[in-house]
Formats: structure tokens, sequence, C-alpha cells
């Protein structure tokens, strides 16, 4: 309903209103006044008028409010509607998303669990050296084979060491993969300068003392090599003790004592390979040498006899080009003969025809 019929319905209504009132304030006519009586009836007619349009304007009022209501109840049907969509849709989104935070969540909890479980490998000096032990022999296992190695070999002072690489025509080189993580542990825990100060030298001492005893157990001369190795089984543990304690990999170095990181180790294997192949090639050097002389032999032979062919086949060319010499003579004779042409030719060679001798009596 448009603002100007609201604006005529207020207006039938407050004219409703003051006719009402007039009515009311009226004062009464005689009783046998005809005028009075027809203005009453006129007055009358007006306000039934009135009621009927206040009736029209009040049944337009209630259709135009109906119909408002209708379209903000369809609106707002719509508008619901949409949203309930929306909201599951961001639902299912939602689940989705926690769905995937689960599965997350449960790898960082199984991953929480291993190193969890690495911890307790590393905190316990057995394990710790077991955990060393198999990286050093996963190392060796794939890069030499079997006979070239031995784990917990006895060497001639009772000594073990955790392995034993056996070199051509040379001594044994030590493999040693126990390493103190304690004190690089400590190291890397300490927060005061106090506690870092003692750290450190806790680093030097233990590691001097562990380079001492590969020096003095596994370093046998004419049994083993002038040095061996000590292993690290982890990166960035031996980046460190590159990075900051370059005088105990001096002091290491002075013992004879080489400490080697996974990939340090890996390429000394890979220059053991190398090692064996070259002792390979020297002990087959009288065979490769022999059999050089029996190809050298064969490639002299094979030069004789291509040169023999190559005299053949001079021969069977010149053999070919008076064949063709002879052919084309003989060509030419016979066209002449077809031609009957018997002149002689000059330098053509007559040949005298056959004399037969008369016997006696025939």
């Amino acid at each position: 309903m448009s603002e100007t019929l609201l604006l005529v319905l207020a207006l039938a209504i407050a004219a409703g209103v003051v006719v009402i009132i007039v009515l009311l304030l009226w004062p009464k006519p005689p009783a046998a006044d005809p005028a009075a009586e027809q203005r009453v009836a006129e007055l009358n007619a007006r306000i039934g008028t009135m009621g009927e349009l206040l009736a029209k304007a009040q049944a337009q009022l209630q259709q135009t409010v109906h119909e408002r209501l209708d379209a903000v109840s369809a609106r707002l049907g719509d508008s619901m509607q949409s949203s309930t969509q929306q909201t599951t849709e961001h639902l299912q989104q939602l689940h989705a998303r926690l769905a995937v935070i689960d599965s997350a969540q449960k790898h960082i909890g199984d991953l929480a669990a291993q190193v969890t479980t690495l911890q307790q490998v590393l905190g316990n000096k057995q394990s710790r050296g077991a955990f060393g032990q198999g990286r050093m022999e996963a190392i060796i296992q794939d890069g030499l084979p079997k006979d070239c190695y031995e784990f917990q070999a006895t060497l001639s002072n009772k000594a073990r060491p955790d392995c034993c690489v056996y070199l051509p025509d040379s001594p044994s080189l030590v493999i040693d993969a126990k390493f103190p993580l304690e004190a690089v542990t400590a190291f890397r825990e300490a927060k005061s300068e106090e506690e870092k100060k003692a750290a450190t030298a806790r680093v030097r001492a233990d590691l001097a003392k562990h380079i001492g005893d590969i020096a003095e157990k596994y370093l046998i001369p004419g049994e083993t090599q002038d040095m061996a190795l000590m292993f690290v089984p982890s990166e960035s543990v031996y980046a460190e003790l590159y990075d900051g304690f370059d005088d105990v990999f001096q002091k290491a170095y002075r013992a004879k004592v080489i400490i080697v990181s996974p990939s340090l180790l890996m390429l000394a294997i890979q220059v053991i390979q190398q090692i064996r192949k070259d002792a390979r090639m020297r002990e087959a050097a009288d065979k490769i040498l022999a059999e050089v002389g029996l190809l050298v032999g064969d490639v002299q032979r094979l030069r004789d006899r291509v040169e023999n062919l190559d005299k053949h086949f001079g021969q069977a060319n010149a053999d070919i080009k008076q064949i063709t010499i002879s052919a084309d003579k003989i060509v030419s004779r016979g066209e002449k003969i077809k031609d009957v042409e018997f002149g002689e030719e000059a330098g053509a060679e007559v040949i005298p025809a056959p004399v037969r001798k008369l016997e006696a009596g025939g």
C-alpha cells in the first residue's frame, strides 16, 4: 500500500471520529421539527458513506498488509534457505578440515612417539652405541663385499674394534663407532656461560680420552693401518664439532685418528673400492699382458692375410681386364662375320688353314 493510501485511510478514520463526536455533542432537535429530522437523515447518510469508505480502506489496508507479510515471509524463507545451505556447506568444509587436522595430529603423535623412542635410544649409552654401530654397518655392507670386512674382529692385543676393513696387500683399517654424546648433549643444552664453559671442557676431555683409547688399542704396527676412523653417526653433531672444536680435530689428526661423519665414511668406502679394483688389475697384469701378446699376434696374422687377399684381388683384376679385351675382340669379329666383311685388318694376325696331306692311294 502506498503512502497516499495510508494518508487517505488516516484522514477517513479521523473524519469518522469527528462525525461521531459531533453527533454526540449535537443538541437534540425538537421532536416535531421536520428540518432537523432531514438534517439527521442526511447526517446518517453521510455517516453510512464514511463507514463504507472506512470499511473499504480497512479492507485495502488488510490486503496490503497481507501482501507485504507474504512478500516478507517469502524473502525471509529464501534467505533462511540460502543461509541454511551456506551453513551446511561451511559445516561440511569444517568437518573436512577437522578430519585433516585429526590426521595431522595422529601423524604428529606417531612422530612424537618415534622421537621419544629415539631419545630413549640415544639416552642409553649401550643403545646409542648400537645405533651408531647399526648405521656404520649399513654403510659398509652397502659398499663392500662380505669378504672385505669383519665386525667385532679380535686383534692380536685382544682388542675388538667395531669393524676391520681388509685392504689388499696392506694392514686392515679399523673403524670405531662409539661416540661420547653425553658431553655434546650437555654442550647443546647449556644456557648460562658457566654451564657452557663446563660443557665445552667436558667435550674436549671426553673426545681426547676416546681418541687416546682408539690410538692405544687399535693402532698396531704391521697389523692395522697407521690411522683409524672414529665414526660420528650424525651429520649435525659432526658439523657442530668441526665448527666449534677445531683443536680436537687437530689433536685427533696428530694421534692418527680421523673423525668421520656418515657422508665421509661413504667417501672412504668408495676410495677402498677403487683400491681393491686397482689391486685386482695388478694381480691380473700378467694375464692381461699375455692376452695382449696373443691379440697382437692375431692382428699381425690378420694383416698378412689382408695383404694376400689384396694381391689376389690385384691379379684377379688384371685377369678380368684381359678377359674383357678378348671378349671385345670376339664381339668385333662376330659383327664382321655377320656383315660378311672379311677384309684383313692392319696388324691382324692371319691364322693359316690347316693343310691335309694326301696319302698314297688316297
